[in-house]
Formats: structure tokens, sequence, C-alpha cells
């Protein structure tokens, strides 16, 4: 059975690419470039011209000329204007592990008399091969998902490829979910979480990790100590060997992902060998069980991998999950690939509502007093 709806799904994929020019002759539909504010083009441009640098083409990364744009911003004990507060924790000094925890709580005796917070469990993006939990771009997101979630923010510095190529990435997300359920957090940071209450989060190559985690979790034996309440995949990175519709029509029009960078992310990451229908790349929820927790999929429509995302929440429907309201599918319209980590546009605003919202809605029900 599911071999059957893999090949229905890889199928209806192939239908979409020939009818819009993947190889059918049909004439692609290229929408007009996103409209975005000039400090956004200029950031994106800085980053995207810093990623092209880097990427060198024997499959290496340049890290020095990337670190020129990868502004790191340190851990701040006290809080910020804001009330947020961030401390660096090791998870695996063996790996060098470790994540930044974000608490909106300052720490008081009365902290612990404080109702108990969800946690994100949080993966930031870059291609498996850029950024880290320091960047400023991926701390600044990760404040304000800590002020306007009122969540603890968890997020993981996991290992970069191409120098720690698959499975490291995954090893660490899960190792930090084994890491909170054993050892909960530092008693310094004095912030009450609640562990039935736990998100995985990711975007972009984040996504694809939270992805990954989530389904070991669900199909291992996990710790009864903390409960894996959901998973919010923001324009998770997915792929194939086929090129889908949106990414013929939006190549070199959605700003930050090509195809070129793509392919080169996907090279670092694989393991030798393995091309882009390895099942890393290629999810068709083989795996998935039953336990798999509730997923929240964000979609934006500038994004040339919106048509894998959908194809994956239309798999997680089918498997495991008898209820399609297991699956929620979030879609911008306008929005470009990487929208949430500018806070000048409208939709990362709507998105930290529905993220909220999605929590709520996947949290436990609490007991009658």
């Amino acid at each position: 059975m599911a071999q059957k709806e893999e090949q229905e799904t890889g199928e209806m994929g192939q239908k979409t690419s020939q009818e819009t020019g993947g190889g059918g002759g049909g004439k692609l539909r290229r929408p007009p470039p996103p409209s975005l504010p000039w400090t956004v083009r200029l950031k994106i441009a800085a980053l995207v011209t810093a990623v092209d640098a880097a990427q060198r083409r024997d499959g290496t990364m340049n890290r020095f000329l990337f670190s020129l744009a990868d502004r790191h911003a340190a851990a701040t004990p006290r809080p910020d204007s804001a009330g947020v507060r961030s401390a660096d924790i090791t998870v695996d000094s063996t790996t060098g592990l470790w994540a930044r925890v974000f608490s909106s709580s300052p720490p008081s005796p009365a902290a612990s008399s404080s109702p108990p917070l969800p946690v994100i469990v949080y993966l930031h993006g870059g291609g498996f091969t850029m950024l880290s939990a320091a960047s400023t771009l991926m701390d600044s997101l990760c404040r304000r998902f800590c002020r306007e979630v009122n969540a603890v923010i968890v997020s993981v510095n996991y290992r970069l490829a191409p120098e720690h190529k698959f499975p490291a990435a995954y090893d660490d997300g899960e190792a930090v979910l084994r890491h909170l359920a054993v050892n909960g957090l530092p008693t310094d940071i004095a912030v009450p979480i609640d562990l039935t209450r736990v998100f995985l989060a990711g975007d972009s190559a984040g996504g694809n990790i939270a992805h990954h985690v989530a389904t070991r979790w669900s199909s291992s034996s996990p710790s009864p100590s903390l409960r894996l309440a959901g998973i919010m995949l923001l324009q998770p990175f997915f792929g194939g060997e086929e090129r889908t519709e949106s990414e013929l029509r939006l190549d070199g029009i959605g700003p930050v992902v090509n195809m070129r960078r793509a392919d080169w992310s996907w090279r670092a990451f694989l393991p030798e060998g393995a091309d882009r229908n390895h099942p890393v790349a290629h999810v068709t929820g083989g795996e998935i069980t039953e336990d798999f927790p509730p997923a929240m999929v964000v979609v934006g429509g500038y994004d040339p991998l919106q048509d894998w995302q959908r194809r994956y929440a239309a798999v997680l429907r089918r498997k495991g999950n008898n209820s399609a309201a297991a699956v929620e599918v979030v879609e911008f319209p306008e929005a470009i690939h990487s929208f949430y980590a500018f806070p000048e546009l409208a939709d990362s605003g709507e998105l930290v509502k529905k993220m909220k919202a999605f929590m709520d809605s996947n949290s436990p029900a609490k007991p009658n007093a």
C-alpha cells in the first residue's frame, strides 16, 4: 500500500512538471518578482551574495567568506528591552553540541510558582550547511517567538555539513530531546517548563530535520517524561531528482532559494553517492507511525519548494494519521522563502499567530480545578 501511495505521489508530480514545461513542451507562467521593502531586499542581497561566494564547486564551504555576512549575537543573561533573556547550555561535550535557551521569565524566587510554559525545540535553516543558534538572524527570530508565542525556545546548534553529513544533524536534534527529557533545564535558568507540551519546529533545512527527528522519536521508545505535542515546519526543505512545477516556475524569481543553491546543499548533506531521491530528501512518509505528532506545514507562494511541501502534507494525511485534521497547511500566497525572518513583512506577524493557535489546539487538556 505504501509503495502504491509513493508511486501515485511521484506520478502526480511528474505530470505537473510536464504540463508546465518540465518535459512536455508546455509554457511556464512565471509571475512577476515579489514586492518587498527595500530593507528586506538589501538583507537578502547581502545573504545570498555570501552564500554564493562560500559554496565552492568542489563541495566544500568557505566559512570565512560566509562569516562576513553571518554576524553572531552573544547570549544575554539579563532580559532585553522586551523581557527576553538567553543562556547557552551544553548538551553533549563529546560532539560539541549546545543549545541556546530563550525565556521571558526573569530569574526570581517566585519563578518556580509561575505556570509552566510550553517548549519549542527549534532547528534553524541554512541548507544544512550555514548559520547557527548564535547567528543574529536566528537569535532575533527565536527571541521574537519566545516573546510573542509565550514559550521557552531551545535553539539547537546542530553540526553542519559538509563537515558533518547525514545523519549528524538528526542525531543532534534527537539528543536535545533526550537531554530535556532526562535533565530538563539548568536550575539557573529558573523557568518552569511543561514537558507534556514540547513542540519541534524548524525552518527550511531545519524543517527537514524536525520531521526526521519526530519520525525517530515516534518510532522508538521515547521517554515518558517528554511528550512531543506537535511539529511546526516552516517551508521545510524537501526535494527529489524531479523538477516540480513550482521549482521550474519560480527559479530565479523567488529570492533566497534557487535550484543551484539547493542542489549544492543536498550534495553537501546527503551520504556519498546518494542522489536527491534518497529518503532524507524525497520524503514519502514510509516510516511514519500512528504516534507521529500533529503537524503544521507552512507554505509560501513565492517559494520554489512549495510543491514538495504540499506533497509532504498530503502523504502525512494518508499515512499513520487517519484524520486530515492532524495536518494543518498554512498558506501565505505572497510569501518568499524565509519570510518569517523579516519582521517588516506582515506575513511574519501572522505566522506567529498561527503557531500560537496550533500549539494551543494541540496542548493536553487541563484538569478541572
